[in-house]
């Protein structure tokens, strides 16, 4: 069997109204130009959302344990792709991109690349509070790691399968997004990269304050105690779920 090249991971609860439509956008990007795999990975959404995403050829992954970054590293754990992409499952962000990322970790020999939505933000897909917290999130993360990483909070990363063995991300829930970036651009050969960024399809599901705050708290524990055993390593040997 030939291995695949790409796994794209989508962590998904309840969106039936744009996972269609996501496959659809994956399926024109890719069909023809690499192998590749869609893993979604469910939060044991109440709606349509695992039948669709099935129809159109996803692998679902039924995850009951709630968390962002939990439904990752289970998506991870499945990942059979040499290249791993990430995106959300409610239209935000472009499958087209991927192709190009992927060939930019090859031509400039990277093992990370990460995104920054504000460049190119189409009008509406962010509230004015959901913004200013991103933004002081990404403040914070800079100030605190000394790394320049203009948008903490992004979605989308395009990453080498092997450079798991590498990185220590252990948070389950939302910061899980900004503690791999910090991971990867402490011990990974990374980068940043503005992409579109689009209005979302379907119930938006953050509270700004209560995650925001979340994130905010767990950036001071990260900088300031050692890190706990857990970690992405496992994942990478394919083990299992970390």
């Amino acid at each position: 069997m030939v291995p695949l090249k790409l796994s794209v991971v989508i962590p998904t609860l309840n969106e039936e109204d744009c996972i269609g439509q996501v496959m659809d956008e994956l399926a024109e990007a890719l069909s023809g130009k690499v192998e590749y795999e869609v893993l979604v990975v469910d939060g044991m959404s109440t709606d349509r959302t695992r039948d669709i995403a099935r129809s159109k050829g996803a692998v679902v992954v039924e995850e009951p344990r709630r968390g962002y970054g939990r439904a990752y590293k289970t998506g991870f754990a499945h990942a059979q792709g040499d290249y791993i992409a990430t995106l959300d499952g409610d239209c935000t962000y472009p499958a087209e991109s991927i192709l190009p990322l992927v060939e930019m970790l090859e031509r400039e020999d990277l093992e990370f690349i990460t995104t920054d939505r504000f460049g190119h933000m189409e009008e509406g897909a962010m509230s004015i509070m959901h913004k200013i917290g991103n933004l002081a999130l990404s403040f914070t993360t800079r100030l605190l790691f000394g790394r320049i990483i203009r948008d903490s909070q992004s979605g989308m990363w395009v990453f080498r399968r092997e450079a798991l063995r590498k990185i220590r991300v252990e948070d389950d829930g939302m910061p899980f997004s900004e503690e791999i970036k910090i991971e990867a651009f402490r011990k990974l050969r990374s980068k940043e990269v503005m992409i579109r960024y689009r209005r979302r399809v379907g119930e938006v599901k953050l509270s700004s304050w209560k995650d925001g705050w979340k994130n905010f708290r767990f950036l001071w524990k990260k900088r300031f105690r050692g890190p706990r055993d857990r970690s992405l390593r496992a994942v990478s040997s394919r083990e299992g779920s970390p």
